[in-house]
């Protein structure tokens, strides 16, 4: 059903299979998880998570949206989103960025992880959990506030605890601005936009049936982007590192479910004083 903001709102039955698509997601994340290690190619990667996606029966998100030609987005060190998998080597200390879609019976799930492979460096492991950080607390945001700005805020609140926590070696992280989490459910990326920074638009009102992906991307230096020759990769314009955390989250009638976590979010959130409130 189509809001008067042009917003899809699902129904209960349809939040409940958009669960099932994220949990195929969840699966396929866990997968190519446990696989990532030095000496993997990210095609490597791909592959993994082609099977598990397709041993559940369900359909890869990506493959061939707009012509994307993988399953994943696997975006390494500067990449900030949109990278290509093929024949790179993962290497001790990269930062690794995996998004990963699938869809069950027409809806979507969608949801992505950052990883420092081996022991990396302090300011690439605070890189990587203060995104997470920002982007549980910026869903947290979901079940506290009545309308959709209250995602960036939130998210821009958890960069400034870790700059006020002297993380990134007393550099603020920066926020990327030009890509941002979306509406999900029937297509992969619809209305309304989730920014991950503070702005005087208030966007619509957080009612049930509303599901979208909260998805903050952190930078180490400035947050200036620019896409490469391939027309996906999205880079770092100065170099920095960079780390990217998504979960599609539903409004139902009585608060918030994490589709893509596999516990609903109950461990993240109730360690941010939110109950989760699952359909099943």
């Amino acid at each position: 059903m189509l809001g008067r903001d042009r917003i899809e709102y699902k129904s209960p039955d349809q939040i409940r299979t958009m669960r099932r698509a994220g949990l195929v997601v969840a699966d396929a994340l866990d997968a190519v998880r446990a696989a990532i290690a030095p000496g993997v190619t990210t095609a490597q990667l791909d592959a993994i998570a082609h099977e598990v996606i397709s041993a559940a029966g369900a359909t890869p998100s990506f493959l061939g949206y707009h012509g994307y030609p993988a399953v994943l987005c696997v975006s390494v060190n500067d990449e900030i989103v949109h990278g290509i998998p093929g024949p790179r080597v993962v290497e001790d200390g990269d930062v690794v960025s995996v998004d990963c879609g699938a869809i069950v019976e027409g809806w979507h799930g969608d949801s992505a992880f950052s990883v420092v492979v081996g022991e990396g460096t302090p300011e690439d492991h605070e890189l990587v959990e203060t995104t997470e950080a920002a982007m549980w607390a910026g869903i947290a945001a979901l079940a506290q506030g009545d309308r959709l700005a209250v995602v960036g805020h939130a998210v821009e609140d958890a960069v400034d605890l870790a700059f006020a926590a002297g993380k990134n070696g007393g550099k603020r992280f920066g926020i990327v601005q030009e890509y941002v989490g979306h509406g999900i459910g029937s297509a992969m990326h619809q209305a309304p936009e989730v920014l991950n920074y503070r702005a005087r638009d208030r966007g619509p009102r957080l009612k049930a049936g509303l599901c979208v992906a909260v998805e903050p991307m952190l930078v180490r230096g400035e947050r200036t982007t620019q896409v490469l020759e391939d027309d996906w990769t999205v880079v770092t314009a100065d170099g920095s590192r960079a780390a990217h955390w998504e979960h599609s989250v539903a409004i139902t009638g009585e608060g918030i479910w994490v589709l893509t976590a596999r516990d609903g979010g109950a461990e993240a959130l109730g360690a941010l004083g939110v109950e989760i409130h699952a359909l099943d």
